[in-house]
């Protein structure tokens, strides 16, 4: 059986939350549910860790304007984790390339984790921090569903998350008025403090 539809769930996951991804499958594999995770995602040492970059994730993910500085910094963290897990899943079927399942993970990851980001982007417009955590759990509980369901039902789970893709991209397209208003009030905030900054170490007389 072709390990393409879970390859590209995979991805479209990791681009929203690789930790939860890759401790998932790692979980799932481990328990014997499924035997298409590779062994490398099965390992103590690694469940273990994503464990816990997964709890800080799920903190850092709903807290305003953090959330936006953590997606920042995982626009590399992602797509590398997408890719490299979808070339451990195709290397573990064979009925794939893995540098094409690297190339489909990775790439899809991207996409999705842009569309994470712009999305944050918009809802940090709003001034009250009940959106960022309603946001949050919807998207943990969609990944978590979405990758549950792909290991009994990889071609149904793909279809899903292929909407779910096209629908952010279209949800991103809609809040991009949003998303410059919150790129805008970033960059006058940073013009204030590097101006406050100027003005303290202007010299005294």
């Amino acid at each position: 059986m072709s390990v393409l539809p879970l390859v590209f769930t995979s991805g479209w996951a990791s681009g929203i939350n690789a930790y939860a991804v890759v401790l998932l499958l790692g979980v799932f594999g481990a328990t014997g549910l499924t035997d298409e995770v590779p062994a490398a995602l099965q390992r103590t040492d690694v469940l273990v860790i994503v464990g816990v970059l997964f709890l800080c994730e799920a903190v850092a993910d709903k807290v305003p304007y953090l959330d936006t500085f953590w997606d920042a910094v995982h626009t590399v963290v992602r797509p590398i984790a997408g890719g490299v897990v979808a070339a451990l899943l195709a290397g573990q079927s064979g009925s794939l390339p893995e540098l094409a399942a690297g190339a489909i993970g990775g790439s899809t990851a991207l996409v999705s984790h842009l569309v994470k980001a712009g999305t944050r982007m918009a809802v940090n417009t709003s001034p009250e921090p009940f959106s960022n955590v309603l946001v949050s759990l919807v998207e943990d509980l969609a990944v978590a569903g979405v990758i549950t369901f792909a290991v009994f039902h990889p071609v149904l789970a793909a279809t899903v998350a292929g909407a779910f893709l096209l629908l952010g991209v279209a949800t991103v397209a809609f809040l991009a008025g949003r998303i410059r208003r919150f790129l805008r009030r970033r960059a006058q905030r940073r013009e204030e403090r590097r101006a406050a900054g100027a003005g303290l170490a202007r010299p005294l007389g």
